[in-house]
């Protein structure tokens, strides 16, 4: 089983140059704790959460209204290609300590996809999950 046999295909990109209340509202109708940041070519930059928007955001003191998605993009971002076995996306997913993960295609460089926590269930075996969610929750 690959990458694309368990992702969400709906995955929306927020763009660098949104606004983190914006974003928050993306996140609120879509019913997701982050999303994607992507650039004006539409390639991946970035992950954003709801955790970032408020540690890295309000609880610093900034406001989310002038504040742009990009501004909390570090570092190259993880992604997976969607022809990567579920297995590496379970060990990447492990070793990172994330439970999101993009997914891009490698033909043409855009994100397809993103694999979460409940995808990881349609993939891999029972006792693989269950460790997985106990090395992820567990902070190291």
């Amino acid at each position: 089983m690959k990458a694309r046999d368990i992702m969400h295909r709906d995955a929306t990109c927020i763009p660098a140059d949104e606004t983190l209340d914006r974003a928050a509202q993306m996140m609120r109708n879509m019913d997701v704790g982050a999303l994607p940041i992507c650039n004006t070519e539409e390639r991946l930059i970035g992950m954003l959460t709801d955790r970032d928007i408020v540690v890295r955001c309000i609880a610093e003191g900034h406001d989310p209204s002038r504040v742009r998605a990009g501004d909390l993009a570090m570092g190259t971002p993880r992604w997976v290609s969607a022809d990567t076995d579920v297995s590496e996306v379970l060990d990447m997913m492990e070793q990172a300590q994330i439970k999101r993960l993009p997914v891009i295609d490698m033909k043409n460089k855009r994100l397809v996809g993103m694999i979460c926590e409940s995808d990881l269930a349609r993939g891999v075996s029972d006792e693989q999950l269950a460790h997985f969610v106990t090395s992820v929750a567990v902070p190291h």
